[in-house]
């Protein structure tokens, strides 16, 4: 091997060392909670290795974990969560304290700065994305959560899936478990509340534009549209989930929900009884108390 060739592969191995020690002094401190230390270590990563992706996704997990503040509520009602009842003189509780979280918007703002520019100087690192997205998600900014998950969904299709995460390694099925995490993003904005169905749809509807046969998908678009009433859309979405995975037992007790919705006992019965025939035991006994309603 020539010189020259050997003397820039020891250098690029020996850069990557250097950066794999920093990120791992930098995780240590973190478990530590030494704020001040991290500070330290990642200006002088800085330095060192400016344009370094791993020292963006250091940046980003400072400034966020850092804009995290701990807010104390003081009120008159109990409101369901973990709260310290301030009683007076007889014991008669006069109100509550109660533990909540908010988030610094300079440090926020800090923190998306760095992420961003990772993400802008590393396009493939899907790890980067799902960090900010995760932290959209946490402060429930869910407009440029779900815009953020559609941008990475068409920018997958161009990249044929081929994503990389922490230190630049490829994922291993990144097909698949780039739209498992949709899926679980698409669960957080559904546990968020109806005012969330329209950004569900819109996510579905673009994972469909390049996957026709993502059966959760399809279950999803559904969803939305049954909650708003719309049993005929939530029906053709899922019966064309059925046609591609006929046995799939949460799309059958869906269709037999739609159709009960709808008044239409004798396709709801149909398939009610598929759901009872191919499902475990706690879905069967559903199904079954569901058949007991509707034929009476």
């Amino acid at each position: 091997m020539p010189k020259q060739i050997l003397l820039c592969l020891l250098v690029l191995l020996a850069g990557q060392s250097f950066a794999q020690n920093y990120k791992g002094a930098f995780n240590r401190l973190l478990k530590e909670k030494d704020t001040a230390a991290q500070r330290q270590l990642l200006q002088t990563w800085q330095q060192a290795a400016p344009t370094d992706a791993e020292l963006f996704v250091a940046y980003f997990n400072y400034y966020f974990r850092a804009s995290r503040q701990e807010i104390v509520h003081l009120s008159e009602g109990d409101n369901g969560n973990p709260s310290l009842a301030l009683t007076d003189s007889t014991g008669s509780p006069v109100g509550f304290l109660s533990e909540d979280f908010g988030y610094d918007s300079a440090l926020l703002e800090r923190a998306f700065h760095y992420i961003n520019k990772g993400i802008s100087n590393y396009t493939t690192r899907l790890d980067m994305r799902f960090g900010k997205i995760y932290a959209l998600g946490q402060i429930e900014n869910y407009e440029s959560f779900t815009n953020e998950i559609i941008t990475a969904i068409e920018l997958s299709n161009k990249l044929k899936s081929q994503w990389a995460w922490a230190d630049n390694k490829k994922l291993e099925n990144p097909e698949t478990f780039f739209l498992g995490a949709i899926q679980d993003y698409v669960v957080q904005l559904y546990n968020a509340g109806d005012d969330q169905l329209n950004r569900m749809r819109r996510i579905a509807q673009t994972v469909l534009k390049y996957y026709p046969k993502h059966v959760e998908s399809l279950s999803n678009l559904a969803i939305t549209y049954g909650l708003q009433g719309n049993y005929d859309k939530a029906l053709e979405s899922l019966l064309q989930a059925e046609k591609i995975m006929p046995r799939d037992v949460i799309v059958l007790n869906n269709i037999a929900t739609m159709y009960e919705r709808k008044g239409d006992k004798t396709n709801a019965i149909k398939y009610f009884e598929l759901t009872a025939k191919l499902g475990d035991k706690e879905t069967r006994n559903a199904a079954v108390e569901k058949l007991k309603e509707l034929k009476n």
